[in-house]
């Protein structure tokens, strides 16, 4: 193998893995080097299509973007897509095969160590670097015996680990001194230094927490990242951003918290403009009069639908269409807002119920998934939206149900669906949305334009250059350099 490898875990899920890897992956490319990210098992709702048609993790998504590469889903070999609280999709290598319960995939994921293994060989044959990522806690002592992911695959991969823990939770002690202790002598040679991420305020007040870390574990404190707002992707619920409920200045735009919400980075657009404040709605309550409402999409459709019926804001969307506000709904969203949804083959658990009937459309799923990339011009739109007429997008299909439709976007009147995730990303489409929902209320506030793509860029460069200010960047060429 070429490449030479750098594993992050972290003493929890959210400790911020998933952005030190793409801080790390811009950083080492600033350099002049070849990088690719890998994950080998993710769990995650929110997932992207390649070009080739596969399926796969956003967060090594971003990380490859990063990279300034093309995601691909040897980066992700093994993607868990949570159906019920106890079963997950399992999809290997960017294909579905098939629905397993928890306990099932315990069994099962040894067998697939070959392909990825196989999917990190072929990226080390093509890269100077690979930065691993680990999920969850690497010292979930029940479960290391059976171990993919972390140190399990860091041993077979012979990979140097960096450990991070989040400050903002409290106890990085604990979490730190915590898991090194939990590490077995072989892991331990592993592990080569420690990261404190999420630190609000001076860093150099955390110089004596820092030597005192360094004394207890007996491995260097490699930087103090800072708690930093940057505008870029995060990782399905555990994203703070679906917390906001507070209505701010300009469009009100109310995105419908499902229970199995996925891709809800599909809003982004709306998040980060000037001129729109959006917020997440799971409750009657917090419903209000909003100027738009976004239905993203789920995993689980007819259980989404049914918890929109059961929570009352079944109604609350249906009687803000009758009242001429617009509604648009992406991917399952869009399925919501047909006349009815089935599962004959239960591939989301089966059975058939009526949508809220605000579109024309009826949604059978059938036994394979739709995976594609697609692109167009905006045509045919009519409402309050047909401003968008003439635009083009860009964005990917990723869905099991079939309806009848022929464009890219369907309408009747103020109500839109659309299976493209990322139509809002292209450069004038939100802003046309937020200005004329602006002119149509009269609010009179600035629209800032917005392009997915500039976006990304600059807040990938600002992310490395918070990385290299705080962490040894010195020190871990080192240790990607030695090895283990």
């Amino acid at each position: 193998m070429k490449a030479r490898p750098i594993m992050i875990q972290g003493t929890m899920s959210n400790a911020g893995k998933s952005l030190l890897a793409a801080a790390l992956c811009r950083a080492l490319v600033k350099r002049g080097m070849k990088v690719a990210p890998f994950k080998s098992q993710n769990m995650a709702l929110n997932s992207y299509v390649t070009k080739a048609g596969e399926e796969m993790g956003r967060a090594q998504v971003v990380q490859a973007e990063a990279a300034k590469i093309l995601p691909d889903a040897r980066m992700n070999p093994v993607l868990l897509k949570p159906t019920t609280d106890v079963g997950s999709q399992v999809i290997v290598m960017g294909k579905s095969i098939g629905n397993m319960t928890a306990a099932e995939y315990f069994r099962y994921k040894k067998n697939l160590l070959p392909q990825i293994l196989n999917a990190y060989t072929s990226l080390a044959q093509e890269n100077d670097v690979i930065v691993i990522e680990g999920a969850g806690s690497p010292v979930e002592m029940n479960l290391n015996d059976n171990d993919i992911v972390n140190m399990g695959l860091a041993k077979l991969l012979k990979a140097p680990v960096l450990l991070v823990g989040d400050i903002d939770r409290g106890g990085i002690f604990a979490q730190l001194c915590g898991t090194v202790s939990l590490f077995t002598e072989e892991e331990k040679k592993l592990l080569k230094g420690l990261i404190v991420n999420k630190f609000r305020g001076d860093g150099a007040l955390f110089e004596e927490g820092r030597k005192m870390l360094e004394e207890r574990t007996g491995y260097p404190v490699l930087g103090v990242m800072p708690y930093a707002a940057l505008e870029i992707d995060d990782e399905d619920s555990l994203s703070e951003r679906l917390n906001v409920k507070a209505r701010g200045e300009g469009a009100d735009v109310a995105v419908i918290r499902l229970p199995k919400l996925s891709n809800f980075t599909d809003f982004a657009p709306f998040e980060h403009m000037e001129g729109a404040s959006l917020r997440y709605v799971e409750q009657v309550e917090e419903f209000g009069d909003p100027d738009l409402v976004l239905i993203p999409g789920t995993k689980s459709t007819l259980g989404d639908l049914q918890f929109l019926k059961d929570s009352g804001l079944a109604e609350q969307i249906i009687a803000a269409a009758h009242r001429n506000v617009p509604v648009f709904g992406i991917c399952g969203g869009f399925q919501i807002l047909g006349e009815s949804v089935s599962d004959p083959l239960g591939k989301e658990g089966g059975g058939s119920a009526k949508g809220l009937g605000l579109l024309p459309i009826q949604t059978v799923f059938g036994e394979e998934k739709t995976l594609r990339e697609t692109s167009g011009v905006f045509g045919g739109l009519s409402g309050i939206f047909s401003c968008l007429n003439g635009l083009s997008y860009s964005g990917y299909e990723i869905h099991m149900g079939e309806s009848n439709v022929k464009n890219a976007v369907t309408n009747v009147n103020n109500v839109y669906g659309s299976y493209v995730h990322g139509i809002f990303d292209e450069k004038g489409i939100a802003q046309a949305m937020v200005s004329a929902l602006c002119e149509r209320s009269g609010k009179a506030v600035a629209v800032s334009d917005y392009s997915a793509k500039e976006n990304k860029e600059k807040n990938y460069d600002k992310l490395a250059a918070v990385f290299e200010a705080n962490v040894d960047m010195d020190a871990i060429l080192k240790i990607i350099a030695r090895g283990v």
